[in-house]
């Protein structure tokens, strides 16, 4: 399989084409919602094919928050946690690195306190310590007396250094998410609805998830024990934590459906107008419009807004320097010290991104020089110098760039200034939808240390003399288990329309939709044979700017990180589009955008060209003309084509691309 064929991205359409009984029921849909037939399509490819069906999904009737004790263990974590309370016993919080870790160790800890607890947090550090329980930390934990430690988005692998915890005489109640091995830690509860035993019926929980369930059971708890609603308990844990939970939720990329979708609606209406110190300042100081050149209005607080700009900067923490900045950031109760912790991530975010551009830059080199890319299956790459903070997200682009599951492993700080074949790297790998890379890693497991993870996202650690055995095995683990096509990009978008059914009323119909995200995501669509006006660079020549074309019609389109230059289109070329729709509000004013996620030659202009091509190539080797064709050119069409190819010289250019000359002269009629 070529290299190209790997970058290429394919287009897949969720709404049928050319389905007369689906166009007939989204016809029916749109009568009896009152919706654009475009908004019809969108609800019917997500299952919502009624009005009653569309009624629920936007009102959220249907979604309603579980039973916390549908969970195995819970009872047990309840009670164990609150005997501590009860006796004031010293809890110790170990969390995670990541956003998902940040906000549970900060939730816990705000309700524990509230409770009068005596609290306590430990978050390894990922370049010191690494992911996950160490027995040097337990250590530290024993040192300060503490008696309970209570595990937040980590600990379901941790047998180990849960059993050393207690020797110590330190009770552990896991609570996580990731995937789970059959032999579970010897802890007094363990909470993860993941759980091979576990009947819950929504597992799709972030971590941060999982502990907002155990916070409910034990308000539930409560109420029972003073005869209160309690229901009433539930709706408190809401009101105070949801928008820490809709934060973990969106940035772990957890589904939202289900409970998650209703947690990230109230955590989103929380956000709109938080109370919280640190959120607040954390909002303005990433905030990179004036309210002026927002027409005064205040920026929207949704997913992509907590994904895309809140996320990174409070991952940033974790990544290059110590996750407790983000956590005091979570707890801060005055503008001043939150102010300082939130400047604090914007610095270490901006770090971030010089250290990932240089990594990748690296990486880049790395496969073109020592991976096959028409043979191997994953790309495993490792060096001595790479911050292992930042690896994961590198591992993200590159996965993307060349449609393969990839692992970067770094031996960053093992060397110690010479390399040594026992050095252990810890490794952060991406995969591609089709293979588990957990199981996968299971499958090569006696060449680890340790690993774990999600389906798509994994990290481990390996000694520096099993790399090549291990990147062998699960090559060859890719190729049993992958067939060709999955290792072709593919971008998934709802449905075609035409340039007529783009304006403001969908966008507001569209907006509906939300809170976006894994299972719910955002609209995309495909707009064909659209003919390209202008391409303007954006961003320095980091972005590109388009006016695009189609009956009359025109519109501006803007595709990020794309660099105009390297766009191998002309003007008046016809493409396909694949975007999504934008409102963009500059200066008071509003209008539509397109947020271009692809772009194709138009394929109705491909298939003409083709079948012109050939038909030269015929007329070329002897092939005759039909009187129908009218192929001869006249005086007057090899007239404009000279005063083309002239003004064309003139203007500096002195090669002539087929298309371009073709799309020029349709442009002039010819």
């Amino acid at each position: 399989m070529s290299e190209q064929k790997r970058k290429q991205k394919m287009w897949s359409l969720r709404y049928p084409a050319r389905d007369a009984e689906a166009d007939a029921s989204v016809r029916r849909l749109a009568e009896e919602t009152g919706f654009s037939e475009v908004m019809a399509r969108l609800l019917y490819t997500r299952g919502y094919k009624s009005a009653e069906e569309v009624r629920v999904f936007l009102q959220q009737e249907e979604t309603q928050l579980h039973d916390p004790y549908g969970m195995q263990d819970m009872e047990l974590a309840v009670k164990r946690i609150r005997s501590a309370l009860e006796k004031g016993e010293k809890i110790a919080i170990y969390g995670d690195y990541d956003v998902d870790g940040v906000t549970s160790v900060s939730l816990l800890y705000l309700y524990l306190t509230s409770k009068g607890g005596d609290v306590g947090y430990y978050i390894p550090s990922r370049i010191r310590e690494g992911y996950g329980l160490s027995e040097p930390s337990i250590d530290r934990l024993a040192e300060r007396g503490v008696n309970l430690m209570i595990t937040v988005d980590t600990g379901i692998t941790a047998n180990a250094e849960i059993e050393y915890a207690k020797s110590l005489g330190i009770d552990t109640v896991v609570t996580d998410h990731h995937e789970c091995r059959a032999d579970l830690p010897n802890a007094c509860a363990v909470v993860n609805p993941h759980r091979s035993d576990d009947t819950y019926p929504f597992p799709e929980l972030a971590g941060v998830g999982v502990i907002f369930k155990v916070i409910c059971a034990i308000e539930i708890a409560e109420c029972r024990d003073q005869g209160r609603s309690e229901l009433d308990g539930v709706r408190q844990v809401c009101k105070d934590y949801a928008d820490l939970v809709a934060i973990g939720t969106i940035a772990d990329v957890m589904p939202i459906v289900d409970e998650n979708r209703l947690i990230v609606k109230l955590g989103l209406q929380l956000l709109e107008n938080t109370k919280r110190p640190g959120l607040r300042a954390l909002f303005d100081a990433v905030s990179d419009q004036s309210a002026s050149s927002r027409g005064g209005k205040k920026r929207k607080i949704n997913s992509g807004f907590i994904g895309y700009v809140i996320a990174p900067r409070i991952n940033a923490a974790g990544r290059v320097s110590n996750a407790s900045i983000a956590v005091e950031l979570l707890l801060a109760e005055d503008p001043e010290t939150a102010r300082t912790y939130a400047e604090q991530l914007c610095e270490l975010n901006l770090a971030r991104q010089v250290e990932e551009n240089r990594i990748a830059e690296q990486a880049y080199k790395k496969i073109e020089k020592e991976i096959d890319l028409n043979r191997d299956r994953v790309i495993v790459i490792d060096d001595d110098t790479w911050q292992q903070g930042i690896i994961g997200i590198v591992s993200s682009r590159i996965t993307e760039r060349y449609g393969l599951p990839s692992i970067l492993i770094s031996f960053d700080g093992a060397t110690r200034g010479y390399p040594a074949q026992d050095d252990i790297g810890k490794g952060s790998g991406r995969s591609i939808k089709g293979m588990n890379l957990v199981e996968a890693l299971t499958a090569c497991e006696d060449s680890l240390v340790r690993f774990g993870g999600h389906e798509l996202a994994a990290g481990l650690t390996v000694r520096r003399c099993m790399i090549e055995e291990f990147r062998a095995r699960i090559n060859q683990y890719a190729i049993e288990h992958l067939g060709e096509d999955s290792f072709c990009a593919c971008l998934d978008a709802d449905c075609e329309v035409e340039a007529h059914d783009l304006h403001m009323n969908l966008a507001t119909e569209i907006s509906r939709m939300e809170p976006f995200g894994v299972s719910n995501p955002v609209p995309t669509f495909v707009l064909r044979e659209a003919t390209v006006l202008r391409v303007l660079p954006m961003g320095g020549g980091k972005h590109t700017k388009l006016t695009v074309q189609k009956n009359g019609i025109e519109m501006s389109a803007v595709w990020f990180n794309v660099n105009a230059a390297k766009l191998e289109i002309e003007l008046m070329d016809k493409v396909d589009l694949l975007f999504q729709l934008n409102v963009n509000e500059f200066r008071g004013i509003t209008s539509l955008q397109l947020l271009i996620q692809d772009l194709h030659p138009s394929q109705a202009y491909e298939a003409e060209y083709q079948l012109e091509k050939e038909r030269y190539e015929q007329i070329r080797q002897g092939g005759e003309l039909t009187s129908e064709e009218d192929l001869i050119p006249t005086r007057e069409d090899m007239a404009q084509v000279y005063t083309l190819l002239r003004r064309e010289f003139r203007s500096g250019k002195t090669v002539f691309p087929i298309r371009r000359i073709l799309m020029l002269l349709r442009a002039h009629g010819v």
